[in-house]
């Protein structure tokens, strides 16, 4: 198995992603690449109004992705670790879950050019969760940007992120379920889960359940 230098944290709205790589930046003391969602002038009117705005919130994300992962082709990934909060192709879930025909043909004239030029990580960790507490967990931190965030929107994208790693095979992937554990309060969720990411004897694909808390696996 490679090493891993250079580690994506991936997951629906909410599952925690942008916090763990943080997490996993300050124990490594590695670069973090995070998500610019912040900067998209067409967020917070796509969730008002998803398909008078998907397109051009799509376009933005996919060229503002390309951009901050760009500079990883220069970078020595031998030296140095790197956390990132996102891949490049999960750019691909959320344009074929809300661009219409037309959109979609004109974004893959353009995704596959920018794909080539980006480099992939060591290890995916992709963090799933359930749908009642990816609402907790958006609830609790307030955005102003995600308040009109409905169920039924991080229902789909649940099963679209589900059906994405499903068929994933680009790089190593560590499958988290993150509906029972809390690795922003537990040092313990958190250091057990930093040993599964450094396994020595990891395979291709790997998940990794936690016990409910209280309950043992007798």
């Amino acid at each position: 198995m490679t090493e891993v230098k250079y580690i994506a944290i991936e997951g629906v709205i909410g599952s925690g992603k942008t916090t763990l790589a943080k997490l996993l930046s300050t124990k490594l003391n590695s670069n973090t690449i995070l998500e610019e969602f912040e900067k998209n002038p067409f967020l917070e009117k796509f969730y008002q109004e998803r398909k008078r705005f998907a397109f051009q919130t799509q376009m933005f994300f996919l060229i503002n992705r390309y951009k901050q992962l760009q500079h990883l082709l220069q970078e020595d990934l031998f030296s140095e670790f790197y956390v990132s909060d996102y891949i490049f192709s999960k750019d691909k879930i959320f344009a074929y879950l809300n661009l219409s025909g037309e959109e979609i043909n004109l974004y893959e004239s353009i995704y596959p050019l920018l794909e080539r030029e980006i480099r992939r990580p060591d290890l995916v960790v992709f963090l799933q969760s359930s749908v009642d507490r990816l609402i907790y967990n958006i609830k609790q931190r307030g955005r102003k940007i995600e308040k009109n965030i409905t169920r039924s929107y991080l229902q789909e994208l649940s099963e679209a992120y589900n059906n994405f790693f499903f068929k994933y095979n680009e790089t190593p992937l560590l499958i988290v379920n993150t509906t029972e554990i809390d690795f922003v309060q537990d040092e313990n969720d958190f250091e057990e889960l930093y040993k599964e990411i450094f396994r020595d004897d990891r395979i291709l694909i790997e998940y990794f359940n936690p016990p409910q808390k209280g309950k043992t696996n007798d």
